[in-house]
């Protein structure tokens, strides 16, 4: 003959509660993300003229807190594309991010999945309060950058930081006080080459305040 004993309904709460939190935990919590250490092995190139490319993705899209932008550089790291977009997603997920940037990509500039090796390099700039130290956050946008990159047959390129105090090439060290975030943007000038392909909530605004 077997004895047992029936738990108790506060411990079955206990229990059901102690499950609800690690779920809610794991929810939060950031998942496919990228740390400093990681990045720095990816060997991601240097950007020649960082400023110039901060300056001229700051002037053309003027983004605002939580707004990335994303660009494509030739091989002389002239720009031939870019699209700018708000990030609507509260989870902080390197997937999420990966199909939004992978979305905006697809709208702006065809791929090049038939060449062997990639010829372009995308960079993405975002926009965020904070200071200019990594957080999570940031790793989950590199995650998305890369995977992103692959799937569009680009080179991964720079991911930049931009807040009120200025801007920062993570991983590298680099960095400047203008642009910052609400700062007011550059003049662009001396560009002989065609204006690159846009796209974005930002690159509509600055339409629609041109047409009045």
């Amino acid at each position: 003959m077997t004895f047992g004993f029936a738990p108790s309904s506060a411990t079955s709460l206990s229990a059901s509660s102690m499950r609800t939190e690690r779920s809610a935990d794991s929810a939060n919590r950031p998942t496919r993300l990228l740390d400093p250490a990681e990045w720095a092995a990816a060997g991601i190139p240097l950007l020649r003229n960082p400023r110039e490319v901060v300056t001229g993705l700051h002037t053309r899209h003027r983004p605002l807190p939580m707004t990335a932008v994303v660009a494509v550089l030739d091989p002389d790291e002239r720009l031939r594309a870019s699209a700018s977009f708000a990030r609507r997603d509260t989870a902080t997920d390197g997937w999420t991010f990966r199909n939004a940037l992978l979305s905006q990509l697809r709208r702006v500039i065809p791929h090049d999945l038939r060449r062997r090796t990639p010829v372009r390099t995308a960079v993405l700039l975002y926009c965020r309060d904070g200071d200019a130290r990594w957080t999570e956050e940031d790793g989950a946008w590199m995650w998305g950058l890369r995977d992103a990159c692959t799937l569009h047959g680009l080179r991964c390129g720079a991911y930049i930081t931009m807040t009120r105090d200025g801007w920062q090439v993570l991983g590298e060290g680099r960095g400047g006080r203008r642009p910052s975030v609400g700062s007011v943007a550059e003049v662009l000038g001396g560009d002989e080459q065609p204006a690159p392909r846009t796209g974005g909530a930002a690159t509509e605004m600055l339409r629609r305040a041109a047409a009045r």
